[in-house]
């Protein structure tokens, strides 16, 4: 496996592990107007196909923010969620911010553990955070000059 920037022949593809892995997805116009906005954008490959993807951004001055991060449900528990979420915090760290944060559905268990994992602290729930009505958890992970704390 191995992780790449993100090239628009990746759309489709990307757009497909989106709406595979969530009930509501972004758009597929929405990959392409974050993309020219200039996000950080990287894609995981197992023999030179799509398996998943991550965007992130400096959302504000000193914050860095992971948009979305998804593997294509055939391809999970083979390391290429992590290896995304290790390289896009890298990156990010390397920028002059305090923290990076992430929104996750307060009922995925699942996604909430593999953030723990990473050190990432629980902020706050926002009930009705999306548009079925479920809450969000508010995570981050605090970041030092450099180096993620």
């Amino acid at each position: 496996m191995k992780v790449r920037k993100f090239v628009p022949n990746d759309i489709k593809r990307v757009f497909e592990i989106e709406s595979m892995s969530f009930d509501q997805s972004y758009g597929i116009n929405m990959f392409q107007q974050l993309y020219d906005m200039g996000i950080g954008f990287l894609v995981a490959e197992k023999d030179n196909y799509v398996i998943g993807y991550v965007m992130f951004w400096i959302k504000y001055e000193n914050q860095g923010h992971i948009i979305s991060i998804a593997v294509d449900k055939n391809y999970r528990r083979l390391g290429a969620g992590t290896e995304l979420l290790v390289r896009a915090i890298s990156i990010l760290s390397m920028l002059r911010i305090d923290a990076i944060y992430l929104e996750v559905r307060q009922s995925n268990d699942g996604a909430v553990r593999f953030y723990e994992k990473f050190n990432f602290i629980k902020d706050r729930v926002v009930p009705g955070y999306y548009e079925d009505g479920d809450a969000a958890i508010i995570m981050y992970l605090p970041v030092e000059r450099g180096k993620v704390s």
